[in-house]
């Protein structure tokens, strides 16, 4: 995931923490867009062309852009909305956070889909346009740009959709990227959304409507609520298959989306009128999409824009479809975090789903702020829902946690998702703050040495506190990032690593610290597999408990070695037993260096050519893809137990086996093996 939010929120660590924490993140207005302050605020709703109220949520320095770093031209910045340039940012950070799922330039399994784009001022309606960025203002401005770009940037090839149903976009695009995912249009996916303010209009169109709190905050669900007020957001997801996600050794898996639906109020009591009916529906239709029953769900992560009109109904909604026939002293939980950071339109779906999600998490069920009751406009003695006034701690004792997420727009679009967590899956099977490890690098990089510096003091920031992870943890999570062209490796216990760290922040020399820079051209890896000698009695007994990419290649290597081999090869490298055999340690090693491989790919590493020696040139030709992994294990073990059986000559391997074992052996080899004499009715040689 990767976010920005009002209260200076940059990571979802950061939102859980303001969440958890109750803070208010509403604040006055921003002094840096070239609004007229003085003239904007008039505390009567009728009055034209002001704001009722001087207060929201926003982003800090939400014009800030690194151009450069995504390969933009500071002129076309300057024309770009807000809105992709936070999209770029935020795209960026939740795939090296997902560091195992990278998707890579090219790939046709990625899919960016979608992202969400909500009202602001375009550049072209500025007063004046300068002549330096004519030319970048439409592809600056586009809606359908918003995805493209971020399709572009990052070479996915995909669908690429940009949604807009109001303050539904967010929760719509991820529920459509499901179900691209459900059918295999992709193979990764990213959903989100993201609203910037580049003008007050928002605040001066519902002050008009006299929709807007008199203090600018949602208060959800409560007797005080007087109107909404607006924030700023952009929040994104990377998505996969949990199977794909599971088979592929990618984790952690933070949630599972269980279930969403979308539909329409339709010819309802007003176009932009909320419609309770409507919202039972899409619940429900949810519910069903997730196999599940409104009593399996244990809260629920409302719009809640604090508008007497719209809460009431939502909240009768929600005590139709999920108050009904739940046992007793197990209500649903109902909050919001519009109470904390504002309604974010478009970005307001996908902020409700991290909340969630960092809810699930952590065991805690936040609370909603600014709330003096529940609203007495709804009978809640009508079903068994509940508002967080209080943080609760979340229970999952009777099974796994589930929550539900709604988002209606105001174009009458409505959306609803089903989350649930997933058990966490060990990584390491150890514990990295038991694991022994004494010596551990950190690899960092940056785009410049400005840049390099600066992930340096970040990351020192991260390992200084008092919940810092272990270095063993942070060192094999900093291996999956991309690596840019300014490189440090910071090497040592944990004294040394954060010596070396505040040298590298600081732009200092220190012993622990190597630096430099990548060539321009780039530098592509070779693997080289070695032939018998390698082995050692032990070796990946570890990898096998520890890695699910290793095991799962080994696994396919012990099937496919099983037609040839009458021994276990989980069994030799596990016990040792029979490595001083030819017969069994060469395809043990083919084996090891196979399944080696696969780990590297899953880490991001592709080799540009593949090297080898005796059995290691079979497990190149596999590698490389020369070979199937079923001939690759036909060779290995019909030509170790060969060199096991036979008399070298000249250079010529003979082999002396029965006929019928070699047909065996060689079966469907035809043409490709040559026989070259028949020594005996009993026997042949092969080369």
């Amino acid at each position: 995931m990767g976010c920005r939010f009002p209260g200076a929120v940059r990571t979802p660590e950061e939102l859980w923490e303001l969440i958890a924490s109750g803070t208010d993140a509403i604040a006055p207005f921003p002094t840096d867009r070239g609004w007229d302050l003085d003239a904007l605020y008039h505390p009567d709703p009728a009055h034209p062309g002001t704001s009722s109220v001087r207060e929201g949520g926003f982003l800090a320095a939400a014009a800030d852009f690194d151009a450069a770093f995504f390969g933009i031209s500071p002129r076309e910045a300057l024309a770009m909305d807000p809105q992709q340039r936070l999209l770029l940012e935020i795209t960026w950070e939740a795939i090296e956070r997902a560091a195992s799922t990278r998707p890579r330039c090219g790939a046709r399994t990625p899919e960016c889909s979608s992202a969400s784009c909500s009202r602001t001022t375009p550049v072209r309606l500025l007063p004046h346009i300068p002549e330096d960025i004519e030319g970048f203002l439409g592809t600056g401005n586009s809606g359908s740009v918003v995805s493209g770009r971020i399709a572009y940037t990052f070479g996915l090839e995909g669908p690429a959709l940009t949604i807009d149903t109001a303050c539904s976009s967010s929760l719509v695009a991820l529920h459509t990227a499901v179900q691209s995912l459900r059918r295999g249009e992709c193979g990764l996916a990213l959903a989100g959304g993201v609203t910037v303010m580049s003008s007050p209009e928002l605040f001066v169109e519902f002050s008009r409507q006299d929709g807007l709190a008199s203090d600018g905050r949602c208060k959800s669900f409560a007797d005080a609520a007087d109107g909404t007020g607006f924030g700023e957001g952009a929040g994104l997801l990377l998505l996969e298959r949990l199977s794909d996600a599971r088979r592929n050794g990618h984790h952690p898996v933070l949630a599972v989306v269980r279930g969403s639906a979308v539909n329409q109020d339709g010819a309802s009591n007003g176009l932009t009128a909320p419609n309770g009916p409507s919202q039972q529906r899409v619940i429900r239709a949810a519910l069903a999409d997730a196999g599940l029953t409104a009593a399996d769900i244990d809260a629920v992560e409302a719009h809640g824009t604090g508008t007497r009109l719209g809460d009431p109904i939502e909240a009768q909604a929600l005590l139709a479809a999920y108050g009904q026939g739940r046992s007793a002293g197990r209500p649903l939980w109902l909050g919001s975090l519009k109470s904390n950071i504002g309604h974010t339109s478009a970005a307001a779906g996908v902020g409700g789903v991290m909340k969630m999600v960092l809810a699930l998490r952590n065991g805690v069920l936040p609370r909603t702020l600014h709330v003096d009751e529940p609203t007495r406009r709804v009978d809640w003695s009508a079903g068994e829902v509940r508002l967080l006034a209080e943080a609760r701690p979340w229970d999952g004792t009777a099974g796994p946690r589930r929550a539900g997420v709604s988002s209606f727009g105001v174009s009458g679009t409505n959306a609803h998702v089903v989350l649930e967590e997933v058990p966490e899956v060990s990584v390491s099977g150890v514990s990295g703050r038991s694991c022994g490890v004494g010596v551990v690098p950190w690899v960092l990089s940056g785009r410049s040495s400005e840049a390099l510096c600066a992930v340096g003091a970040r990351l020192l920031e991260r390992v200084v506190c008092a919940d810092a992870p272990a270095a063993v943890d942070v060192g094999l999570s900093l291996t999956g990032r991309t690596a840019l062209t300014h490189r440090a490796v910071v090497v040592g216990g944990r004294g040394e690593l954060l010596s070396g760290l505040r040298a590298l922040a600081g732009g200092e020399v220190c012993a622990s610290v190597v630096a430099g820079t990548a060539p321009a051209s780039g530098v592509r890896a070779v693997f080289v597999f070695p032939g018998q000698g390698s082995q050692w009695v032990g070796m990946a007994c570890e990898l096998l408990d520890v890695s699910p990419v290793f095991a799962a290649r080994m696994g396919e290597c012990e099937r496919a070695l099983g037609r040839f081999v009458d021994w276990s090869l989980t069994g030799v490298v596990r016990s040792g037993v029979g490595l001083g055999r030819v017969d069994v340690v060469q395809p043990v090693l083919w084996a090891v260096m196979v399944s080696l491989a696969a780990v590297w790919r899953a880490y991001g590493v592709v080799p540009a050519a593949v090297v080898g020696h005796s059995q290691g040139e079979i497990a190149a030709a596999v590698v490389a893809g020369g070979l199937s992994l079923e001939d690759g294990a036909r060779v290995v073990a019909l030509r170790s137990r060969a060199i096991a059986s036979l008399a070298g000559e000249g250079g010529m391997v003979a082999v002396s086996l029965p006929v019928g074992e070699v047909e065996r052996l060689i079966g469907g080899w035809e043409g490709r093996l040559s026989v070259a004499a028949v020594n005996s009715p009993s026997s042949v040689v092969v080369r």
